[in-house]
């Protein structure tokens, strides 16, 4: 009686072992800043169901923890973030993230602050800009293509105010802490913000001008799912894919986000 007890118990715990693997395998968990990303991603819940897949959104408020994480393996993919960002992290983190999928550009936006027209900008404007590598060197040519600042023509990415070679209205530009952006809006006179920060803040329609749609810059940029290297051709990667390459997704974008939000999906 012993021995069928025993036997029934490893049976048992093999059982359940075998069913929280098989469930696990079925979960697919994606990191992303909570708008747009986060609320893409709830669409194409349903895609997902139909293959078989749950999908569990871990939404992140900040630029590091979503790569790192993915790097540790308790993401399967993470969506924030464009490809100059993401070689600028790998090179300084020593993580092997890599690009599968362009699904969205997000123009840098200048806001006003203190000041509340580009025409009437004072002489000596204080202007926040984001302080990561390729969010600031974007933010700087915005402003130069104002006419306020001139940037060293040699240096042709990560530019920051160090590269500044005129400054007739004798700007002070500080670097933010992107996700810091928004609350600085009271102190300075504009603010160049990232698209989800600002669609976070509900301050979108407050814009002032945006860069381009057209531009390089919209390709350059584009918002990308990412995933561990190695697991490029994983189910997982591919059910992903699949879904935010859907018709819906690029529909739900245009109408819910444009010109904040571009769709770039093929």
């Amino acid at each position: 009686m012993k021995k069928l007890i025993t036997l029934l118990i490893a049976l048992l715990v093999i059982s359940t072992l075998s069913a929280c693997t098989s469930s696990n395998a079925k979960v697919i968990k994606v990191g992303a800043s909570p708008a747009p990303h986060a609320e893409i991603l709830e669409l194409i819940k349903p895609l997902l169901a139909e293959k078989g897949y749950t999908l569990e959104i871990v939404e992140f408020t900040d630029y590091v923890l979503p790569n790192t994480t993915l790097q540790e393996g308790d993401l399967d993919a993470n969506y924030f973030q464009h490809v100059p960002y993401l070689e600028y992290f790998n090179e300084n983190n020593g993580t092997t993230l890599v690009s599968v999928l362009a699904v969205h550009f997000e123009p840098l936006g200048l806001y006003p602050g203190k000041s509340s027209t580009i025409e009437s900008i004072p002489d000596g404007a204080t202007i926040a800009v984001p302080n990561d590598a390729t969010n600031e060197h974007r933010a700087l040519n915005l402003l130069a293509s104002l006419g306020w600042i001139t940037l060293d023509p040699a240096v042709t990415e990560g530019a920051t105010v160090q590269n500044i070679i005129a400054n007739p209205k004798n700007l002070t530009i500080v670097e933010i802490v992107a996700e810091n952006l928004v609350n600085t809006l009271q102190d300075v006179d504009y603010a160049v913000i990232n698209g989800n920060y600002a669609l976070e803040a509900d301050i979108t329609d407050n814009v002032l001008i945006t860069e381009d749609k057209d531009s390089v810059a919209a390709q350059t940029y584009a918002n990308i799912l990412a995933v561990k290297a190695g697991n490029e051709d994983d189910a997982k990667t591919k059910a992903l894919i699949e879904a935010l390459s859907s018709d819906e997704v690029k529909t739900f974008i245009e109408e819910t986000y444009y010109p904040v939000v571009i769709s770039v999906l093929p």
